[in-house]
């Protein structure tokens, strides 16, 4: 076995951070963007006078900076060569995403709304895999140039990890559906033109099959955003979402009548090593921060590093990301070569357990920087409150054990969801 990093991933590595260093930096510095990072950022990202939205001109800065990633070939890694990708893999993936959120916070990356420059366009992905080619010729061009996009309603006021419990319902008339429920964690559905309104068209409360994705425009009669959720790191483009009798035409249905969850569960898997991958190199960050600001730092006339009390901890942290790493490129490596549904449990251990360590390791350098450290002068305090979300929205921790604990006992097989295309 080979655990080096695959050279044409760690040149492209360095391709990247000339461009970040070309390219992002500057443009993080430039007309005071970087308010959107250091102490002021939280405060200058919301929009307190519209309900807490994420402030236009934090989001119009995350478009230029996908535009630039876009034009210099980097956007798009992840997508098919014939849409303007590079064919990108899982371990890719995985790499990029840690090498960028070890960096720390910067325009670069930025997982508060799952911004990179190396992109993650689930909405693309799906549409080239599950779409009508009439859905196809009307979205992919858009998906891909970011001129249009949808939302995905699946969570429920009543039904948070088990999406299979939906009140929402979708009933047949004629050439149209009429959509009646209510979605909640509705992300990004402040700018979206479209929600993918999973509904329950047949079967009853618990079963898999019968639920279907309809692609829903937000200006329909009917739909209206009941509210915006504020969270513990804002701003919020969360939204509790109403739908009262709504029209969509048949060929709004996503992905086959009665398929819709199993086709949104096609990129679970390669949704959540990423995620892991993030917040694995979250944790890193933070631990080399504080291992820098120990060695700097001398109270009572010695360095905080010669101290066992700051050095153990670290020495734990550091020893669960070196087991982590080894374990996400495997499990990484091993979905390239057997299909993402191939690694379900390893998939699990890596996102539950990379998003503990994020946190831990956020709280532990908060502790190793003292007063300074709990202050918004350095990013723990933002590392922890953002990544604190991913132990419940990713699937949460205790869900993605439930997982685990499925395959090692035999109830669950490893194996893609029924009508989910692997490859």
């Amino acid at each position: 076995m080979d655990f080096d990093i695959p050279k044409e991933i760690a040149d492209y590595l360095k391709e990247l951070d000339a461009f970040i260093e070309r390219e992002i930096k500057p443009l993080e510095n430039e007309n005071d963007n970087i308010r959107f990072f250091d102490h002021r950022r939280e405060d200058a990202r919301t929009d307190w006078e519209r309900g807490g939205l994420p402030n236009e001109e934090w989001e119009a800065l995350l478009r230029e900076a996908r535009r630039r990633a876009d034009a210099a070939g980097h956007y798009r890694y992840a997508f098919p060569r014939e849409y303007g990708g590079k064919d990108g893999t899982n371990l890719g993936m995985a790499i990029i995403r840690e090498h960028f959120a070890s960096k720390g916070l910067g325009l670069h990356n930025d997982l508060q709304n799952e911004h990179s420059i190396v992109g993650n366009n689930v909405g693309l992905l799906l549409m080239i895999n599950y779409g009508t080619e009439q859905q196809k010729k009307e979205w992919i061009d858009d998906l891909a140039e970011g001129r249009r996009g949808f939302a995905f309603g699946i969570t429920e006021p009543n039904h948070g990890s088990d999406a299979t419990h939906m009140e929402t319902r979708a009933v047949r008339d004629g050439d149209e559906w009429v959509i009646n429920g209510e979605k909640t964690w509705n992300t990004g559905i402040h700018k979206a033109q479209y929600d993918m309104v999973m509904a329950r068209t047949s079967g009853k409360a618990g079963d898999g099959d019968g639920i279907t994705a309809l692609l829903t425009p937000m200006n329909a009669p009917g739909v209206k955003i009941e509210e915006m959720l504020w969270t513990f790191n804002m701003p919020t483009d969360h939204g509790r979402v109403s739908f009262t009798n709504v029209r969509v035409p048949n060929d709004a249905v996503f992905g086959g009548e009665g398929r819709g969850l199993q086709v949104v569960q096609h990129f679970f898997n390669e949704n959540r090593i990423r995620q892991a991958a993030s917040s694995l190199g979250a944790a890193q960050f933070c631990i080399n921060e504080s291992v820098k600001y120990a060695l700097e730092r001398k109270p009572f006339g010695k360095a905080l590093a010669t101290n066992q009390g700051i050095q153990f901890p670290l020495v734990e942290l550091q020893t669960q990301c070196e087991m982590l790493r080894a374990l996400i490129h495997k499990t990484a490596w091993l979905m390239d070569k057997y299909g993402a549904f191939s690694q379900s449990d390893k998939v699990s251990m890596c996102n539950y357990w990379a998003n503990r360590l994020c946190c831990e390791s956020a709280d532990r350098a908060m502790q190793v920087h003292g007063g300074l450290g709990y202050s918004r002068h350095k990013p723990f305090e933002h590392i922890y409150r953002h990544h604190r979300r991913y132990r419940i929205t990713e699937g949460a921790e205790e869900i993605q054990m439930r997982r685990v604990a499925g395959y090692m006992f035999g109830f669950m097989k490893q194996r893609a969801p029924k009508g989910v295309k692997e490859g």
